[in-house]
């Protein structure tokens, strides 16, 4: 790989000191930064690079989406009505859906997930576990050039669909990590549906498994209140009261939501350093009552380890973490508590602290040298940035995600002048119109259009 530097912007380097450096040109050699200084000593350096003339543009650190659901919803986004229950809105569609589902479906759909995401700022997405096919997931994601983790959800409740004892669970888990890099842009991870669909026995087993394989692992845990309440009548106490007695909580795990806490869990999370991915969008989307039960923002006060997510495209809507930020801030600060959260901190959420809390903040996050070259150029002639104010307000209250321009991931160029350079997009927009339509069709399933609207019944 060729020398490249991205000549002449303000870069905003979450480094340490925060500093926002001007006029200033990024060396990338290889898969990393090697350095940060003036265009005349950077060309001197690395003579015949390459260059990305970002004059006047912003440059920061590629964005962290730590819940990125990536398959099947992105081929009907927008089409599971807002009028229903959670309920009928899993098995009604999104069981059925998967159930019809296949593997060019899941791969499509990723490809689709990672070509949006590049497009909004996001270089890496945590995938929190695909129903059936990660393999082509991998490969999905892999062709539009995003760094993610990936892994095959598991669970062992009784009469669920897609359900599997807990040893043929752990197996595909194991298999799944096993048959991917440990290193690179794509590397697996331990995924459990989570909720109240595993057993003890699944959820120790999935913490020994990772601790074998040396790999993170994830699941979901009280987005609303409902599985503090299917805890209670399980074993009698809440959800991470009882994972704290199971001792698979700590650092390796990033839970997934983990909104819905008491005081006590909220003590357990900081003790144990276990990390919370906080998706809002979805929150408020599926109406979970989050403004109500909501303790990421203290997590943060407190020292916590707190990522951003965008959940999947009928939740989230969109894998925007710029959006999740500005959501994230603009809630809690609705709160009317003494200590609101401020833009610079929602931006570290999404770029060092969200890396520190996957575990990769030695890796990414921060434009500094010997990092990896994750880097994203916003246009800096988009009406967005004009006039330039302060750089940490304006990326989380300015809506500027719309402005990128040009992305890298482990330093090769994966979106440049707002087009990807893996993926065709034309072939991309048809095939999933194609495919859309006849996932639907297998499912039987028809949207349920808005505009125009449905007639009204006779009287």
């Amino acid at each position: 790989m060729t020398d490249l530097l991205i000549v002449g912007g303000d870069v905003v380097t979450m480094d340490p000191a925060r500093r926002v450096l001007t006029g200033t040109t990024i060396a990338v050699s290889g898969d990393a930064i090697a350095a940060l200084g003036t265009a005349e000593d950077l060309r001197a350096r690395f003579p015949g690079a390459r260059e990305i003339d970002a004059s006047g543009c912003v440059v920061v650190p590629g964005l962290i989406n730590a819940h990125q659901h990536t398959t099947i919803d992105p081929l009907v986004r927008g089409m599971i009505p807002d009028d229903i229950g959670a309920q009928e809105s899993i098995f009604d569609w999104i069981v059925p859906l998967h159930t019809h589902g296949d593997g060019d479906d899941d791969e499509l759909s990723a490809t689709l997930t990672a070509v949006e995401s590049l497009s909004r700022g996001v270089t890496t997405v945590l995938e929190p576990g695909t129903v059936a096919y990660p393999e082509r997931v991998v490969a999905g994601l892999s062709a539009a050039g995003i760094r993610a983790r990936v892994g095959g959800w598991g669970w062992d409740a009784k009469d669920v669909p897609f359900s599997a004892p807990a040893d043929e669970v752990l197996a595909r888990q194991a298999d799944i990590v096993r048959s991917l890099p440990t290193t690179g842009p794509v590397t697996g991870w331990v995924t459990l549906v989570g909720h109240d669909l595993a057993s003890d026995e699944l959820f120790t087993g999935a913490a020994e498994l990772a601790e074998r394989l040396d790999t993170p692992l994830t699941w979901h845990i009280s987005p609303g209140p409902a599985d503090a309440e299917a805890y209670d009548r399980r074993c009698g106490r809440r959800p991470l009261v009882h994972f704290r007695e199971l001792g698979v909580l700590g650092p390796r795990l990033l839970l997934g939501h983990a909104v819905w806490l008491d005081d006590a869990e909220v003590d357990i999370v900081l003790d144990t350093r276990t990390a919370v991915a906080a998706c809002p969008g979805a929150y408020m989307r599926l109406a979970q009552g989050y403004t109500r039960g909501s303790r990421h923002a203290e997590l943060v006060r407190r020292g916590g380890r707190v990522a951003l997510g965008c959940d999947a495209h009928n939740a989230g809507d969109a894998p925007d973490v710029l959006l999740a930020a500005y959501l994230f801030t603009a809630l809690e600060r609705d709160r009317d508590l003494p200590d609101p959260i401020r833009a610079e901190q929602a931006f570290a959420l999404a770029t060092i602290d969200g890396a520190h809390a996957i575990g990769l903040g030695d890796r990414i996050g921060s434009l500094e040298v010997g990092k990896a070259a994750d880097i994203v150029v916003l246009d800096g002639s988009d009406p967005a940035w004009t006039p330039r104010g302060d750089l940490a307000r304006q990326l989380v209250w300015g809506h500027v995600s719309r402005t990128v321009r040009d992305v890298l991931v482990d330093g090769r160029v994966v979106l440049r002048d707002r087009r990807p350079t893996g993926v065709d997009p034309e072939a991309l927009a048809a095939a999933a119109a194609e495919r859309s339509t006849a996932l639907l069709r297998r499912a039987g399933i028809t949207p349920r259009p808005t505009w125009p609207p449905e007639p009204a019944a006779p009287r």
